[in-house]
């Protein structure tokens, strides 16, 4: 089951080693966990997900607008501590987050998803360790488990 934390941001960035890699200004930041069972399904569904989502507002609506509406950036993140089980003892488990080699091929093919879409996307370094920013716009904050669809 990919996961997804989607924020509405009035902005984001993502740095490496103390230096910034990606950054935008009003978008949405998506934090992705692959899971060891996703499949390309899973990914197209959350790339559809995404780009439709109606979560920018206008004059008379708080959630009116899409992603491939308004134009605007996205700032996608991997994070596999989004598939932490925490039911068993105080140290988490990673256990149904996938293995590098498919996360990343997952994960790439999520970006080319979104692109295809006619989003901009930007991205930070994957497997490295990241410092994210973010001004949350609302705040909106969603999930998304390509499973519950």
């Amino acid at each position: 089951m990919m996961r997804l934390v989607i924020q509405r941001v009035t902005k984001a960035s993502v740095s490496v080693n103390n230096e910034i890699v990606s950054q935008i200004g009003t978008g949405i930041l998506v934090l992705a966990g692959i899971d060891q069972n996703d499949t390309e399904a899973d990914i197209l569904y959350a790339a559809k997900k995404v780009s439709n989502l109606k979560i920018f507002p206008n004059e008379k609506e708080d959630f009116f607008s899409s992603i491939i509406d308004s134009g605007k950036l996205v700032l996608v993140i991997s994070q596999f501590t989004l598939l932490a089980k925490t039911s068993k003892g105080s140290k988490p488990s990673f256990s149904r987050a996938a293995d590098r080699v498919k996360a990343k091929k997952l994960f790439s093919y999520f970006l080319e998803e979104l692109a295809s879409l006619g989003i901009k996307v930007e991205t930070g370094v994957f497997g490295a360790h990241m410092q994210v920013n973010s001004i949350n716009d609302g705040p909106v904050t969603l999930l998304i488990d390509s499973k519950s669809k």
